[in-house]
């Protein structure tokens, strides 16, 4: 059996964080070329770009934004508007919608609540997830926003992907799970399950893609979301 000997150790401990450090700096590379790379979802039409999506950045989550009713949609039809948070007499003009994992979501409001050993049973197991809906009565006013206009199928497209993220109970109701983070909001029961491949961002980011709206390649941050939000589809504006 041969001895290794301490210039040999050295040797070997080199190589070995010279391999670490190559695959960390490739796989770093990689996400960052997967943040700054636009996913173009252009559906290639000449109908009119009218109705407006909208997204907010609470800093972890990308939420898209949408009108309780339009002349092609109206929530109240699919989910009890009025039941969404505490407050039941309140009046919401907007929805916002933001999907996760259910325990992480629901115990993480802010990173000051951020727990490790929740956030890895989220990324590495399969769990629950779990859709915020949060109701205002006026577009959310904040500097992470931003809007495009789309047109009705690309619409439709995203509203039904989104309505097809509830789980619904024997009455064909979204199932309602907790209070959300403010009075106007609340957790319902979703599909999917949340993973390091799919995260709450990359679930908006397939939402948007619905309605032809530009993503990022890698989505795993809200900031790369919002920095690629926008649309290239040369429609009617008129």
């Amino acid at each position: 059996m041969v001895k290794l000997t301490t210039g040999n150790k050295k040797l070997q401990f080199k190589k070995v964080f010279y391999y670490f450090l190559l695959a960390k700096i490739s796989l770093l590379s990689l996400l960052a070329i997967g943040y700054f790379t636009p996913v173009v979802n252009c559906n290639v039409t000449q109908a009119k770009c009218e109705f407006p999506v909208c997204i907010i950045n609470d800093g972890m989550h990308v939420n898209i934004v949408l009108p309780v009713r339009n002349n092609l949609v109206d929530w109240q039809e699919f989910i009890n508007v009025s039941a969404i948070g505490k407050d039941a007499t309140a009046n919401y003009k907007y929805l916002t919608f933001g999907w996760g994992d259910r325990d992480f979501y629901i115990q993480t409001p802010t990173l000051a609540e951020f727990n490790l050993i929740t956030a890895a049973k989220a990324l590495f197991l399969p769990t629950p997830s779990t859709i915020l809906v949060q109701g205002f009565a006026d577009i959310p006013r904040n500097p992470e926003l931003k809007c495009a206009k789309v047109t009705k199928t690309d619409y439709l497209q995203l509203t039904q992907f989104i309505q097809n993220t509830f789980q619904f109970n024997s009455q064909n109701q979204p199932i309602r799970i907790a209070n959300g983070f403010l009075s106007s909001s609340g957790f319902y029961a979703a599909n999917g399950s949340y993973s390091i491949l799919k995260t709450c961002n990359n679930w908006a980011a397939e939402a948007l893609q619905q309605a032809g709206i530009d993503t990022p390649l890698w989505a795993g941050l809200s900031s790369a979301v919002m920095l690629h939000f926008g649309t290239s589809c040369k429609c009617n504006t008129t």
